[in-house]
């Protein structure tokens, strides 16, 4: 489709620095997000950059960790902590060539701990990367034709879309639209090329930033394209989203859903997830000057002086949803139509084998949490580097951390499923239905906000599971479950059947209740407590849904059928 409506993208760029919080401030005197990051990466005494410079390199895709799993042993050494840096790669809709896959491999094993991260926002991560590595590994990426910019930071963060390959064309038309959106909302500063590529400045026209100006966004702000009946972005987690709407197999338009949002902070009660509202229809050639429009009402109502009531699931409520969604038809200069019909059945992945309808074939592979890493007993990071080099299809992350060898046509089908078969790349086949729905964050040792585990525990925790699940009957029951080193939400456990998110080391909250497609979130039923309790509550509430469950019913909502928690209705989450 052609984008035929260019909007203005400009506004008044002025801000009264008294009215800003300090992260605000700190955007408002960075010269467009140059900050001193420049001078900081020259520093040799240490492996760390300064705190607003790590702050705004958030910007470029790029987090200042350090392994914690050693954090109170330097301490006591008096030694600095073991810094290094995650690189976040844009990645719109999940889709990379194999030329880009091999390029990752080699830059995950030269700078990143040989492992790759795929993210539940469909893209990848590089972890470990040391300060003095930095520079090479962006510009690894920029041979081929992939950056960082954009991936973190108060901007649109990277754009997500449905991976569907049974719909072969219309995927291909809503996939072109998310990568067109995610390059309509980056930043527009050449700090990027100038600090990474070694670029020199260029003057401007115009306002280096047009659309968000010194200051950016208030916060984070996520924008996600889902197809029906797939909802495997969790379209009502997002600050944007857009569910496709198809006549005849082809795009029609979009039903427009604004306001989600599942982080929340621990002891904060003023924080809490959100799911978005859905305020109405436009046709897909509205696409773009609707994107301006919200985003530039959050732009402009966001809170800027606290940023734990910043995003715009709090615009949102404070203003009022009636209010917001006229002030976007207001920027628009029309009003949205009625949203159209549609049906979400799922949020998981249709793992192994599928043909499309343009008669190619797709296998979805399992990657638990995501990771990629070679194992004595499965080496998965050479199997994928020997798939890419004879793949002459793509390959496509799925928003549930999973993998798909995409585009194959039938004559090549074998040379790939040998390969599979070889490293071991087909689990799928074996696992228990909770494993191949599972989902974690990153968590310890590298995340700063972490808690608790969460991918270093998941996959045990959910063995102990499995004994509970085969001693009932339920192995290959699908159930969402999902867990969290904190309840900033980035694996989405809020949505989850079974949620779990870290309170402290060994310690958690247990949500039951979540929709199976996303639709609802789920509600606490334990708070704070450790391995033994969780396994008990699990043992008890899934042993009864094995018993007077109703045909078809999913375990969620048995679990507000039968009453161990209530139904979260209106939208938002609270804790009593």
């Amino acid at each position: 489709m052609d984008v035929k409506t260019q909007p203005d993208r400009s506004r008044d760029v002025s801000q009264p620095l008294d009215r800003l919080g300090p992260d605000e401030t700190l955007k408002a005197n960075s010269d467009y997000l140059r900050g001193t990051i420049k001078q900081s990466l020259a520093d040799e005494v240490t492996a760390a950059v300064t705190a607003g410079d790590g702050k705004l390199m958030k910007f470029f895709g790029i987090y200042q960790q350090d392994d914690r799993d050693i954090r109170d042993e330097r301490r006591r050494q008096k030694l600095e902590a073991a810094f290094s840096f995650m690189a976040r790669v844009r990645l719109p809709g999940g889709v990379c060539s194999p030329s880009q896959w091999l390029k990752l491999d080699e830059l995950g094993r030269a700078y990143g701990g040989d492992t790759l991260r795929l993210t539940t926002r469909q893209t990848f991560q590089l972890h470990r990367i040391m300060k003095h590595n930095l520079r090479p590994a962006l510009q690894g990426l920029r041979d081929v034709l992939l950056d960082t910019k954009a991936a973190c930071g108060d901007d649109t963060r990277g754009v997500m879309c449905t991976v569907n390959p049974d719909l072969s064309k219309l995927h291909a038309e809503v996939y072109t639209l998310a990568r067109q959106a995610s390059d309509h909302a980056a930043h527009r500063t050449g700090a990027y090329s100038e600090i990474w590529y070694g670029a020199e400045r260029q003057d401007t026209d115009g306002p280096e930033e047009p659309f968000y100006g010194r200051t950016y966004m208030p916060r984070k702000f996520k924008i996600g394209f889902a197809i029906p009946p797939s909802n495997d972005i969790d379209v009502y987690s997002q600050d944007l989203g857009l569910i496709a709407i198809a006549q005849d197999g082809k795009l029609k338009g979009f039903n427009v859903g604004i306001g989600g949002g599942l982080g929340r902070t621990d002891q904060a009660p003023k924080t809490y997830p959100r799911l978005a509202n859905v305020i109405g229809y436009i046709d897909a050639d509205q696409l773009f000057p609707a994107i301006d429009a919200v985003m530039s009402v959050q732009r402009d109502y966001g809170d800027r002086v606290d940023r734990l009531h910043a995003r715009f699931k709090y615009t949102i409520d404070d203003k009022g949803l009636d209010w917001i969604k006229g002030e976007i038809e207001r920027r628009l200069g029309f009003a949205f139509a009625p949203a159209q019909p549609y049906t979400f059945t799922s949020n998981g992945d249709p793992l192994g084998w599928i043909k499309g309808e343009d008669g190619r074939e797709h296998c979805t592979l399992f990657i638990q949490n995501g990771r990629v890493i070679n194992t004595p007993d499965r080496p998965m990071m050479d199997g994928l580097r020997a798939i890419a080099r004879v793949h002459k299809g793509t390959f496509r992350i799925t928003p549930n951390q999973n993998l798909i060898i995409s585009d194959i046509v039938p004559e090549d089908r074998p040379a790939i499923e040998a390969l599979m078969k070889q490293y071991g790349l087909d689990e799928f086949e074996t696992r228990s239905g909770l494993r191949l729905n599972a989902m974690a964050c990153v968590a310890l040792p590298t995340c700063g906000l972490a808690m608790a585990e969460s991918e270093r525990y998941l996959p045990d925790l959910i063995t102990k599971i499995e004994v509970i699940l085969n001693t009932h009957g339920l192995k290959d029951e699908p159930i969402t479950i999902r867990m969290t080193g904190c309840p900033n939400g980035c694996a989405r456990p809020y949505i989850a059947e079974i949620g779990l998110t870290g309170r402290a080391p060994g310690k958690y909250n247990l949500y039951l209740g979540g929709g199976f497609h996303g639709q609802r979130l789920n509600k606490m039923y334990l708070e704070n407590v450790g391995e033994s309790a969780i396994l008990e509550a699990l043992d008890k509430t899934l042993g009864h849904y094995a018993r007077d469950r109703k045909s078809g019913e999913r375990f969620g909502d048995f679990a507000i059928r039968a009453g161990y928690v209530a139904e979260v209705k209106e939208g938002r989450f609270f804790n009593d």
